[in-house]
């Protein structure tokens, strides 16, 4: 259950987001919001999955955002909206942001005389700027971020704790980058002299576009000659690692852990589970699915929903599969064997 910081009615929300109201309870102020199992009166819920449907007709919320299917179902007031999901997301985002924050510079804060930090910013303690680095209005670094020479930095954007953005960086405005994130480490160049590995310099840097959101600890390398850009929407979970001379289209949305090699180009919608893994010098399509867990060996070029790899399945019945898989190469030619013999005859 999370409280609310900004306390409306129903129907001042309903007004706000431009949604419909079924039932009698407009002036109940939203206190909060709360799932459909814990909500109480005054605290607001949403209702997407008939897999909570029991939740759903027992909730005392004293509102719940649906679609239009459920309105007959609905135990108490409800918001009817095209896409409930999408709804809750603006509506809990109105009711929980906070306008309380306090423009200053801490004083342990270790900024080069060159850059000029705009009043509307926040600089939190440890947090160390080198030289040449622009920093946007209304933007927020928090503890112990570290952001070296010569990159800049949008408005509005919001560093968490110990995010560490390299030399020759650029994020654009409303950029969100979750703590332990680095942005601009070398990619992995090395080129192979009779046995010893010689590291290539990565002389390019990153491009960040607009209302991009970087998870915990993700790794965003530097190009090797030509930048990494990650294009305007993209949004990475945590712990993505996103290799040197990528490039990641609009609107993308990465799940955790998945990993992307080098000199990869990926388009515009895609969507990819946690744990993908996509081989170097690939091109991705624009609105391409892949299921978690997938490995993308080569290049996707045409939209649509892609997986790969062995689904979990009882232990035992695994070990008897592993056993057939060694044998498929055997078993291959001998159909092949049989099959000729077959056409002789």
């Amino acid at each position: 259950m999370i409280k609310a910081t900004k306390r409306l009615s129903i129907g001042q929300i309903a007004e706000e987001f431009d949604l419909k109201i079924i039932g009698e309870n407009h002036n109940q102020i939203i206190e909060g919001i709360a799932t459909l199992e814990r909500a109480q009166e005054g605290y607001l819920s949403f209702f997407t999955n008939k897999k909570y449907k029991a939740d759903f007709l027992q909730s005392k919320a004293s509102v719940v955002i649906i679609s239009e299917e459920f309105i007959s179902d609905c135990p108490c007031t409800a918001l009817v909206a095209a896409n409930p999901y999408l709804s809750y997301a603006k509506i809990a985002d109105f009711l929980t942001q906070s306008d309380s924050l306090v423009r200053s510079i801490h004083a342990s804060a270790i900024i080069h005389p060159s850059v000029k930090i705009p009043e509307s910013c926040y600089i939190d303690a440890h947090v160390v700027i080198a030289e040449d680095v622009v920093i946007g209005e209304n933007t927020r670094i928090e503890a112990g971020c570290v952001i070296k020479s010569g990159s800049c930095i949008g408005d509005n954007c919001h560093l968490y704790p110990n995010v560490t953005i390299y030399h020759g960086v650029s994020l654009g405005n409303h950029v969100l980058v979750h703590a332990g994130t680095v942005i601009g480490s070398d990619g992995f160049g090395i080129a192979n002299d009779r046995g010893e590995w010689v590291k290539v310099p990565q002389l390019g840097g990153v491009q960040i576009g607009n209302y991009v959101e970087l998870g915990a600890c993700c790794t965003i390398d530097r190009g090797a000659l030509d930048d990494t850009i990650i294009y305007d929407g993209v949004k990475l979970d945590n712990q993505v690692h996103i290799a040197h001379n990528n490039i990641i289209g609009e609107n993308t949305a990465i799940a955790a852990q998945a990993g992307i090699a080098g000199s990869t180009q990926i388009g515009k919608n895609c969507a990819f589970g946690g744990q993908v893994g996509i081989v170097g010098h690939a091109h991705i399509a624009d609105n391409v699915q892949v299921l978690g867990g997938a490995k993308v060996m080569h290049s996707l070029t045409e939209s649509g929903s892609y997986s790969s790899g062995t689904p979990v399945q009882e232990a035992s019945l695994w070990h008897k599969n592993h056993v057939r898989f060694k044998q498929l190469d055997n078993m291959y030619r001998q159909l092949k064997r049989i099959n000729k013999a077959l056409d002789s005859e």
